[in-house]
């Protein structure tokens, strides 16, 4: 049997359609100041010369709930990942309109960044709104398995939050039963209200917005690493 740690997502095509001048020219500029270094170990002093708490959030979209996180927290260091270069445009215009120096991007899979990273290094990690790939025979390329959770676990540090969002209601009963099954993972909901009502601290994301007016439930699931 396929580890599931070992399978890259198949994402297709990583662009939509063509940048206007403007976004071609904040991506020339911006990214190479901010993308995590291709290759080598990283942590929270190779990327931010400092000691900082460090965050992660696995497919960021267009960057709405990162750009929330990065401007609450300007002392914590954020690792942004997405593979689509519409999604990394979206998160750079926010970096330059509200001068967000705290956030490094990751255009491409969140395991290479996790993988690269110490254990017990991270503080946060999210997980929202990912592709639920819906069809069975593709449940095995769902970032939710016991190889990528397994990863997330061994690089968060004890009592580090981990954070999953999403409305597709396969991938709830999906995701449940994965963290349910991994022992280094506390499930911190006490009442429904606790995975039904997105917390303060938690910024909107455009998926989720959609979700909404589509008339789909969302659930907030947070898990405490033991």
């Amino acid at each position: 049997m396929t580890d599931p740690l070992t399978i890259r997502r198949l994402y297709g095509r990583r662009t939509g359609h063509k940048l206007r001048q403007g976004q071609a020219s904040l991506v020339e500029r911006l990214l190479p100041e901010i993308a995590v270094p291709e290759e080598g170990p990283i942590d929270a002093r190779s990327l931010f010369g400092d000691d900082r708490p460090l965050a992660v959030e696995i497919g960021f979209g267009r960057g709405e709930h990162m750009a929330g996180q990065a401007a609450m927290r300007p002392d914590m260091g954020f690792i942004g990942c997405e593979p689509f270069l519409d999604g990394v445009v979206g998160a750079l215009t926010y970096v330059d309109q509200d001068g967000l120096d705290n956030v490094r991007i990751h255009m491409g899979d969140a395991l290479d960044v996790l993988e690269r990273l110490p254990d017990a290094s991270l503080d946060k990690a999210w997980l929202l709104h990912p592709d639920p790939w819906r069809k069975a025979r593709h449940a095995k390329r769902r970032f939710m398995n016991p190889g990528p959770i397994g990863l997330v676990a061994a690089k968060l540090k004890p009592g580090g939050l981990f954070r999953f969002g999403t409305d597709h209601p396969v991938y709830v009963r999906w995701a449940m039963m994965v963290m349910n099954g991994h022992p280094d993972f506390e499930w911190l909901a006490e009442t429904p209200r606790d995975f039904l009502v997105r917390p303060d601290d938690w910024p909107e994301t455009r998926y989720e917005a959609k979700a909404r007016r589509l008339g789909h439930e969302v659930w907030y699931f947070q898990y405490r690493r033991i």
